[in-house]
């Protein structure tokens, strides 16, 4: 099953590059042409490479696992926010935390940390501040939940993540390739591809590109969270009609002793 096609992608200007003055080369076997001194990227190789990072991402979600979704630039970020979100997957659109992943226990305790804030407000403590601390603490809420909110739910490290601009991005790709977690990413032919494990080739700089591309991701996110839900019930289902329904034990016929035969 295809994911996108050809036309759609050429109607949301994913086939354009970047200047050919900025090109990277590594990125030549995903251009198809050059026009006006703009890289024209092959939506052929496109179509084929969204289908294949759409498959792996929707095994992962099928079996449980966090995909972590990370755009900071202003072109992708509501996309990020509304897609990611509404398939239940972490994400980061404010500017990527350093050590995120290769310093994930300390970025769990300022997790925690909003939690214990939220637990102060709720039980009265919050109440008995004065009006100074307690707008300093308001104040590191605010910041909490801008930076690391869209990832409270993220227990441990994620089993991918998902990339808009690699260049932007390059330390979050960084960490992720030192800790041996896949990178799925589209990149435009400015970027050097290295590092990433499912390079989708295109324009990583207009909305709709962005938002095409995201489409097809989660749409398979979300597939593969269906599956998960439907085999967990089928599963559930055979369980309790096992324990319910089981086949009567055949009844045991002892041999007659020889006084009963006589």
């Amino acid at each position: 099953m295809s994911r996108t096609n050809f036309d759609q992608l050429l109607e949301a200007g994913v086939h354009f590059g970047h200047l050919k003055s900025k090109w990277n080369p590594a990125m030549a076997p995903y251009i198809f042409m050059e026009r006006n001194g703009i890289h024209i990227i092959d939506l052929n190789k496109t179509v084929a490479k969204i289908d294949e990072a759409a498959e792996q991402l929707k095994a992962l979600a099928k079996s449980g696992k966090k995909v972590l979704f990370v755009a900071t630039k202003k072109q992708a970020k509501e996309i990020i926010a509304e897609k990611a979100q509404a398939v239940g997957m972490p994400y980061v659109i404010e500017r990527w935390p350093g050590g995120m992943l290769t310093n994930f226990t300390t970025i769990r305790k300022a997790v925690k940390k909003m939690a214990t804030i939220d637990k102060l407000t709720k039980d009265g403590t919050y109440d008995n501040l004065s009006k100074r601390e307690r707008l300093q603490v308001s104040r590191q809420r605010e910041k909490l939940e801008k930076n690391l909110g869209s990832i409270a739910d993220l227990n441990r490290l994620p089993s991918a993540i998902f990339v808009v601009d690699v260049m932007k991005e390059h330390i979050a790709v960084a960490e992720a390739v030192r800790l041996g977690i896949p990178v799925f990413a589209m990149v435009d032919t400015n970027s050097n591809p290295k590092g990433v494990d499912y390079v989708i080739p295109a324009n990583d700089d207009a909305t709709k590109s962005i938002a095409v591309v995201v489409n097809a991701m989660c749409d398979a996110i979300a597939e593969g969270i269906e599956e998960r839900k439907v085999e967990k019930a089928d599963q559930e289902a055979a369980e309790a009609s096992g324990k319910t329904g089981k086949k009567p034990a055949a009844p045991v016929v002892e041999e007659a002793t020889e006084e009963e035969e006589a």
